[in-house]
């Protein structure tokens, strides 16, 4: 009876989780750089694409405000209710840590009850333009692998623009426009991400879906990442060989979901009606309590870990890649161009390890990453290999009595392996585990 009722919970459970998680958990896989296996020459390195877990990225992230007096508090001043725009009794004072709104308040990392939030001033300056640019920076650049959440305390803005920057803040472009009438804020018709197609995805559009005013119970904004990643991997993202070889092969596409910052721009606050109040100007600011960022750090396929030290993300970087997001060779390993990894074929990908320099084989013979002494051979002080009696040659890759011309069939040491002294050689400084033939 227990096993049967034991059972039952179990696939309730199952079915449950099914339905509250439509996508994976955790996208993705490559959390390996290299594994030992075991060859004829013995262990050598097994080399694969790799790349950090995704995160919380709001961890790690930098926050500026412009103009940078635009929190409310300073003086002091009086809102009104975020339920009750009539109720303006509320107060905002700088000074007072249990009154003060400043923008650390804006991430929302324990699920603090009653919920924080970082406030603008108030419209009190009407008509001028209440602006705010919120800039997020990382000094990295991230891959985006889930939705960016903005939760607004305040009704959501009638218009906003969410930008992103590739190179650290010096350009922007926009991600998507927001605004309660699309075609009179930016002369653009009104869209969803459902709109869009594999052709289209890259496609900026202006939606209107989350911009519905001064309503309490609708606070939040998403820039959908997950919806776009449905195009290519399924409405459940359970084919991720797709969406991997897209991302692998069309450069724009992998670009489009990688920033190095992030900028919210809150164009017009939230009305709710057609024109602006002027008698209750308190009722008009921003407020957010919360904004989400997931991701991972850029490492090019080449590194699982990113370290954050002295307020800066940086890859711990393998297959001997160097650099803060593993983008060049480390030196003396410069025997062909760097490349990124790949994530096809699915599932370890291609590590495109890069390789030692011919001109430093003299100086590092031998190591335990890629050239490996063969047939038995031990490496010394990576200057040279010492080989077995019977072998010779830069790496032990020759049978002695090859060079003698005494190899025969009663020499009771074999035949020589395939392959000539220059491929064998050839063949270690490429990683490969058996010698290259044509």
């Amino acid at each position: 009876m227990y096993l049967s009722r034991f059972l039952s919970i179990h696939a309730l459970w199952v079915t449950v989780s099914s339905v509250m998680q439509p996508y994976p958990l955790v996208w993705g896989h490559y959390d390996v750089c290299k594994t030992q296996i075991y060859t004829e020459e013995g262990k050598v390195w097994d080399y694969m694409a790799c790349q950090p877990e995704s995160t919380d990225m709001t961890k790690y992230l930098k926050v500026k405000l412009d103009p940078p007096d635009i929190t409310c508090g300073d003086p002091p001043e009086t809102f009104c209710a975020m339920g009750n725009p009539y109720m303006c009794n509320n107060e905002c004072d700088a000074s007072t840590p249990e009154l003060a709104h400043p923008p650390e308040l804006m991430f929302d990392f324990e699920g603090r009850h009653p919920s924080t939030f970082w406030q603008s001033a108030t419209w009190k300056e009407y008509p001028k333009p209440l602006q705010v640019n919120i800039t997020l920076s990382w000094s990295k650049t991230i891959e985006l692998t889930d939705n960016i959440v903005i939760t607004f305390e305040s009704g959501r803005p009638d218009q906003m623009i969410l930008e992103k920057s590739l190179d650290y803040g010096r350009t922007w472009q926009p991600y998507q426009y927001y605004a309660t009438d699309c075609l009179d804020a930016f002369h653009m018709d009104p869209k969803s991400v459902k709109d869009l197609s594999q052709h289209t995805v890259l496609e900026i559009i202006c939606t209107e879906e989350y911009s519905t005013g001064y309503m309490t119970n609708s606070k939040i904004i998403h820039f959908e990442i997950k919806d776009r990643f449905a195009f290519f991997a399924g409405p459940w993202l359970r084919n991720m060989a797709s969406l991997y070889g897209q991302l692998d092969t069309t450069k724009k596409l992998r670009d489009f979901f990688t920033v190095t910052d992030l900028r919210i721009r809150l164009l017009r606050p939230a009305v709710g009606e057609i024109f602006v109040d002027e008698l209750h100007l308190a009722r008009y600011f921003y407020a957010i309590s919360d904004i989400k960022v997931h991701g991972r750090c850029k490492c090019n396929l080449h590194a699982t870990v990113c370290v954050y030290d002295n307020s800066k993300l940086t890859c711990e970087c393998e297959h001997n890649t160097t650099g803060p997001d593993c983008g060049k060779c480390k030196k003396n390993y410069q025997g062909r161009p760097w490349s990124p990894g790949s994530y096809l074929p699915i599932p370890k990908g291609t590590a495109n390890t890069c390789i030692p320099s011919i001109s430093s084989i003299g100086t590092n013979v031998c190591d335990n990453e890629l050239l490996h002494c063969q047939n038995g051979g031990t490496c010394h002080n990576n200057v040279r290999c010492l080989c077995p009696a019977a072998y010779t040659g830069i790496l032990c890759e020759k049978l002695r009595c090859e060079e003698a011309g005494s190899c025969g069939s009663d020499s009771g040491q074999g035949a020589p392996p395939p392959g000539s002294p220059a491929l064998l050689l050839l063949a270690a400084l490429l990683g490969t585990a058996s010698p290259l033939l044509f």
